[in-house]
């Protein structure tokens, strides 16, 4: 068998070796990207800090979500959001005074009068007694009519799922909480260690 390379001079065998590496090189990468992508987990975090009612549904219906897509999952509860990990969410409210573009809608009588929008401005509100009591029972009451889930069968959900739940450990701390106060099930950090796992997401969501 002839050798292509008797004969040939240094310079010749240099450029037909580099003319080889330019050939098999970029399907090489590709080939290896292709793997790396096929054996990639996509990975989501959310940073849950609200903790009224109609706020502590985003942060489960996401990250449930994208579990059921087989994605890896953390949530991380700071602040206020901190209340959707206590073992009692019974008293969870809605806030409509920070919700100007709320709709209110009866969840109940006739169907001409669950239509119409109740746009109530934000001052008069603030100045009805108990309006936030109201506003709350009206939207556990639509929750039940449409047949959505509660926050702890949605909770439950997301534990079933394998979403890692993070409690803050400063926010623990500066709100006087014990770990005796939250359910089973919770890692407790600081944001440091939950940046550490932010930067290795695709996606990072705060709510």
């Amino acid at each position: 068998m002839h050798d292509p390379g008797i004969g040939m001079s240094a310079v010749d065998i240099e450029a037909l070796v580099q003319r080889r590496l330019d050939e098999i090189l970029p399907q090489r990468i590709e080939e290896t990207l292709k793997a790396q992508k096929a054996s990639h987990t996509q990975a989501m975090t959310i940073i849950a800090s609200k903790g009224t009612l109609d706020w502590a549904y985003p942060p489960f219906i996401l990250a449930t979500t994208a579990a059921a897509l087989g994605w890896d999952v953390s949530i991380f509860f700071t602040f206020y959001g901190l209340t959707l990990l206590k073992k009692d969410v019974s008293s969870l409210k809605v806030s409509p005074l920070g919700n100007p573009a709320m709709p209110m809608k009866m969840p109940f009588g006739p169907d001409w009068f669950k239509n119409v929008d109740w746009n109530i401005p934000n001052l008069l509100q603030a100045g009805i007694p108990g309006f936030e009591t109201l506003a709350t029972l009206l939207m556990q009451q639509t929750i039940r009519n449409k047949g959505v889930a509660s926050i702890e069968e949605l909770r439950a959900l997301a534990q079933e799922a394998d979403i890692r739940f993070i409690a803050c450990q400063m926010t623990v701390d500066l709100f006087g909480f014990s770990h005796d106060d939250f359910i089973t099930g919770v890692d407790f950090a600081g944001a440091a260690s939950f940046l550490q796992e932010a930067r290795k997401a695709d996606i990072n969501l705060f709510i």
